[in-house]
């Protein structure tokens, strides 16, 4: 049940993000303006979480396919805090990928 509960709220919130950016909405790219990167490579970010999400919900019944996902949003959590706090944010700007990283590694806690 937490597994499946988590599953559905990282899909929606990466779902949603990556989507954004993959369709380039104005708010991402601006957002991806001011953490430094182009659109296109924010939209490159987009499609690595949408991929992300597919393999959450794969990792229900290959473990190893979930680890590998939770894993790469981390790493790509971790990029996107040090590209918040290299763009001068502060913990308003940071914290919504504190926040997806706790949930990711609670992901990863109850999978395993």
């Amino acid at each position: 049940m937490s597994l499946t509960i988590l599953t559905l709220v990282l899909a929606v919130w990466f779902g949603l993000m990556g989507a954004a950016k993959v369709l380039a909405i104005p708010a991402m790219a601006e957002r991806a303006g001011h953490v430094g990167f182009s659109v296109g490579a924010y939209r490159g970010i987009g499609l690595l979480e949408l991929i992300g999400v597919i393999g959450l919900f794969a990792g229900w019944a290959v473990t190893g396919v979930g680890i590998a996902a939770a894993a790469g949003f981390l790493l790509l959590l971790a990029g996107a805090a040090l590209a918040h706090l290299r763009a001068g944010d502060r913990v308003l700007g940071v914290a919504p990928v504190v926040v997806s990283a706790a949930l990711v590694a609670g992901y990863l806690v109850v999978l395993l």
